[in-house]
């Protein structure tokens, strides 16, 4: 890409709740981009008609890369890694390759077998923390990055190119925060502070749904809070599968602690001893209020 050059061809491919606010957000927040999308027939359709896309595209993929300088792959990490060798085929030499998969490791290490090759296609693994506990293009919305933070894959040494630096301007335009770390850093930070809460939230309403009597009880008597508890539990398994399979590891280990806390907290139910636990969350509480 000669210098100086602006992204003016996006192409997002999953045109869901990440890829079609994405498109959203760049036509709300950014000037002169050409925003393409591929997907499955309806769900392409429906992000035009809202206006997240300006092109459509489905089936065959080479029509909707060959005039893209950031190709935007938002699909679930198993499709995003199947697809890898085909958009390596078909990306501009000069193309900027982004994903906004939740773990890490994996995507890096199979974009790396056929992409970042020095005269092709540039991969920069990246990930919005500001998903939804719904999915598809029905809940996008062009605000769901402000504010948020939004990991980069890689040295901070890559902004100097300038196709990232592009897209990192793009990524401040629509309110996100970059944040560059190592795909392991990140899998263990993702691990422990989005995919524990999540299977916490699973293990709860299932421990909760068991134990419902032909009353309702005990749920005919829940308050907001076990709403803002188990907000969580409404995301589906098709979109969690691929995280849970790839980070295993991660969450085995944070599982395993995480029970052992448990234990702790309940060797200590009947002492006053709890009130180091609860001073520690309601500082952490504090901490993630000012983030």
């Amino acid at each position: 890409m000669p210098s100086g050059h602006l992204i003016s061809g996006v192409t997002i491919l999953g045109t869901g709740l990440v890829g079609g606010s994405f498109g959203l957000a760049l036509h709300k927040y950014t000037t002169d981009l050409c925003v393409s999308g591929w997907d499955r027939p309806e769900v392409v359709h429906e992000a035009q008609s809202r206006a997240a896309i300006d092109r459509s595209f489905s089936g065959e993929l080479a029509p909707a890369l060959e005039n893209s300088d950031l190709i935007y792959i938002a699909l679930p990490i198993a499709a995003t890694i199947d697809l890898l060798p085909e958009i390596a085929r078909h990306a501009r030499a000069d193309a900027l390759v982004t994903d906004a998969c939740s773990t890490k490791v994996r995507i890096t290490q199979a974009a790396a077998a056929h992409l970042s090759k020095e005269d092709g296609p540039l991969f920069l693994g990246g990930h919005p923390m500001a998903g939804r506990e719904h999915s598809g293009i029905a809940h996008a919305d062009a605000e769901l990055f402000r504010g948020n933070t939004y990991a980069l894959i890689g040295e901070s040494s890559w902004q100097e190119n300038q196709r990232v630096s592009a897209f990192v301007r793009i990524l401040e335009k629509i309110g996100a925060r970059p944040l560059w770390l190592g795909a392991p850093q990140h899998d263990y930070a993702v691990g422990l502070a989005s995919h524990l809460p999540q299977l916490a939230a699973v293990a709860l309403a299932g421990f909760l749904y068991d134990r419902l009597d032909e009353n309702g009880l005990p749920i005919t008597l829940a308050g907001p809070g076990l709403r803002d508890s188990l907000r969580l539990a409404g995301s589906s398994y098709a979109t969690w599968r691929d995280i849970v399979l790839t980070n295993h590891a991660v969450l085995s280990a944070a599982l395993d602690l995480f029970a052992r806390r448990l234990d702790d907290l309940r060797e200590r139910l009947a002492s006053r001893e709890l009130e180091a636990d609860f001073d520690a969350a309601n500082e952490l509480y504090k901490l993630l209020r000012s983030l």
